[in-house]
């Protein structure tokens, strides 16, 4: 004779098993208008709400399976996918998210804290992006597509995604303190893959790359957290923690190092730390470094609190690039502030300097660069605020060429 609980678990690893196909058959999410901007929160709604209608259109057997409880989610801190940073925008976003769904009558889920130990409670992973909508007409400049994913833990398949367009109306897309604080550009492929997975239809697998690291994603997100908090010494624990995983060699992970010893004062570990960090964006083949210089100028930021690493920042650059035997284009950027004509020239004028320095701690090296300016073509943001909105659009970049 077979007990109840005998014939609850045979069912839920029969639904477990058959999640692929089950998610296949599910009606497609219904369509949603791009051109139709709505305000933020409006938006948010829908895309939260097109996500848990998705879920309901699994067979009844499966919610029958779970007796109607909630269905627990771990949620990645949601990014914009653009910068790969989380924003006070961003954590807007998720809040609303969250909030729509645990109080969702149809489908209830029970948001999870993004913890090593939730992984294994949790059926779901939530992720969510904005992005940038770019277009030639006015009114899309400052449009933010909302993509939202639920995938399935066990077989990484996303089982309901849904997107909105929200008009960029009394947003704040600063920083938080972690990328805010950080001297590179720390998007990676583990944020690209993200990204992917938040845009991926259901039905399909998530990205590998990224779903791969999922363990010791929750270890950064809870390390980037105490650093927010400025709680460093815990922050540079948990970071180190995160670097001893089989997939913790991430630059989130040694630019957390970094950013941790330097306001812990440990200058010596800073610098070999940021020394990784430049080492693991020449094996990416791209580094992007925030060096902020005067207004209209090719010196520096004057006050030191800002620009006193910069001369560490360009000897371990000189140094990785020269032990790496790479040649590099030096790219300079500025950000969308002034007429193209002058921004190309500065641009140009601060990769040289950027040059001219790089020679002198590395003669070899010298021979081994070229500079280009972008000036505002390249922006990464584009709000043309020049305060730590856009800081990344005032980057050089240091690109690998063939030799």
């Amino acid at each position: 004779m077979i007990s109840l609980s005998n014939t609850k678990r045979l069912l839920a690893s029969a639904a477990t098993g058959l999640l692929a196909v089950l998610v296949g058959c599910a009606a497609p999410p219904q369509a949603t208008n791009l051109n139709e901007e709505l305000p933020f929160e409006q938006a948010v709604a829908q895309a939260t709400d097109g996500l848990a209608a998705q879920t309901q259109k699994m067979p009844a057997f499966l919610a029958k399976v779970e007796q109607l409880n909630k269905r627990p989610v771990v949620l990645d801190p949601m990014l914009d996918a653009v910068t790969g940073q989380q924003t006070a925008a961003t954590v807007l976003l998720e809040s609303r998210v969250s909030e729509r769904l645990t109080t969702s009558k149809a489908t209830p889920f029970e948001i999870l804290p993004f913890q090593s130990a939730n992984l294994a409670k949790a059926q779901f992973l939530l992720t969510g992006t904005m992005t940038r909508v770019e277009g030639a007409a006015a009114n899309r400049k400052r449009a933010l597509q909302i993509n939202l994913a639920l995938t399935d833990l066990k077989s990484g398949t996303v089982v309901a995604q849904a997107s909105a367009l929200a008009r960029d109306e009394g947003l704040d897309h600063t920083p938080l303190a972690y990328y805010r604080d950080s001297p590179i550009l720390v998007k990676d492929k583990v944020i690209e893959g993200y990204a992917r997975t938040s845009a991926t239809p259901p039905g399909q697998r998530g990205d590998a790359f990224y779903l791969e690291r999922i363990a010791s994603a929750t270890l950064i997100n809870e390390a980037t957290m105490l650093y927010n908090q400025e709680r460093y010494v815990e922050a540079l624990g948990q970071y180190r923690s995160a670097l001893a995983t089989p997939t913790g060699e991430q630059l989130r992970v040694l630019n957390g190092i970094y950013l941790t010893t330097a306001k812990l004062g440990r200058t010596a570990e800073a610098e070999q730390a940021f020394g990784r960090v430049v080492a693991l964006g020449i094996a990416y083949n791209e580094l992007g470094v925030k060096f902020l210089f005067n207004p209209g100028s090719t010196d520096f930021w004057s006050d030191t609190k800002v620009s006193g690493p910069y001369g560490m920042w360009l000897r371990q650059i000189a140094k990785e690039g020269t032990a790496a035997k790479v040649c590099m284009n030096v790219v300079g950027h500025t950000s969308k502030t002034g007429s193209e004509q002058v921004n190309d020239t500065l641009s140009l004028a601060r990769a040289n300097a950027i040059r001219q320095k790089l020679s002198a701690e590395s003669a070899v090296l010298g021979t081994r660069t070229k500079t280009v300016g972008m000036g505002f073509r390249q922006n990464i943001v584009g709000s043309g605020t020049d305060n730590a909105v856009d800081a990344l659009d005032r980057r050089v970049e240091f690109k690998i060429t063939p030799c």
